[in-house]
């Protein structure tokens, strides 16, 4: 267990996300690579599983650091691949095409807040770099969800829309 938190601290401190630019708008766009991700799966079955050792007692502060960490990467990494894909749709139709802003012009408004939000998310993970220092900050998850119900609300108007 000792030698697998050890790896885990070593590891996990240099994981960073992968960038790529979005259009020329200057926001990056955030993804975990895919070898990353199938590793982040791997340690976090080993981490649960260290919860029915014996031992648990000697180690349990880190591995209940580690299970909410490697939870909160998980579902951050999701929860970001989620929003950029609606917020980058909506992106071209609530932000650039002067018909959407004409027939919904409460959710054009609207997006012009979400649109914010969203690259202000995006931007504090380019700043950070590195999964563990972005994903086990409080806010993150919260705010992509909400991030999230916004950008399906308009969505939804857009699809009543069309």
């Amino acid at each position: 267990m000792e030698k697998t938190l050890a790896k885990l601290d070593i590891t996990w401190k240099d994981i960073e996300f992968d960038f790529s630019p979005h259009k020329d708008s200057g926001v990056q766009m955030i993804r975990l690579s895919e070898e990353n991700f199938d590793m982040l799966e791997e340690h976090q079955q080993s981490v649960n599983a260290m919860f029915s050792s014996r031992y648990l007692a000697t180690f349990e502060e880190r591995i209940v650091y580690w299970n909410k960490a490697l939870g909160a990467i998980s579902e951050i990494v999701i929860a970001l691949g989620e929003v950029q894909r609606q917020w980058s749709f909506l992106e071209n139709l609530f932000i650039h095409s002067e018909e959407v802003k004409k027939e919904l012009p409460t959710q054009a408004v609207k997006f012009i807040d979400i649109d914010k939000n969203v690259k202000r998310i995006l931007a504090d993970g380019y700043a950070k770099k590195k999964a563990v220092d972005y994903c086990t900050q409080d806010w993150v998850l919260p705010d992509l969800e909400r991030a999230m119900e916004d950008l399906t609300e308009c969505e939804k108007a857009l699809n009543e829309f069309m």
